[in-house]
């Protein structure tokens, strides 16, 4: 018996890596405010029905990535219970960006979906 598992972990890692940057600017697109990483995490476990749980870890590096590379902005403020948090917003760049990401998103998708519904 071959071992899918492994191959899912691998299919399921490689297509996370580019998912959760558009999924981040998504999400601060949409947003009425700046938000925080966990607040970010916990509104993606609720509409994202497990795909990313478990990966909260995981946005924070994305999130610092995108912030370097001007398509985030953000800002650190105290906490009344904690550490202080970094909030971040998505910037003109990063909404022109996401637009981009999102065409490119939905032609892949239609032809992924072509391909798979010939076999």
């Amino acid at each position: 018996m071959v071992d899918t598992e492994s191959h899912l972990w691998k299919f399921h890692k490689e297509l996370s890596a580019g998912i959760v940057s558009l999924v981040l600017l998504a999400v601060l697109a949409r947003a009425r405010a700046p938000m925080y990483g966990y607040q970010i995490a916990k509104q993606l476990d609720e509409t994202g029905e497990g795909v990313l749980s478990g990966k909260q870890s995981a946005l924070y590096p994305v999130l610092r990535n995108l912030d370097g590379a001007g398509l985030l902005a953000s800002e650190v403020e105290p906490s009344v219970a904690g550490p202080p948090r970094r909030y971040y917003r998505i910037t003109p760049l990063g909404r022109r960006v996401l637009d981009e990401w999102s065409y490119a998103w939905t032609a892949t998708r239609d032809f992924v979906d072509t391909v798979l519904e010939g076999t």
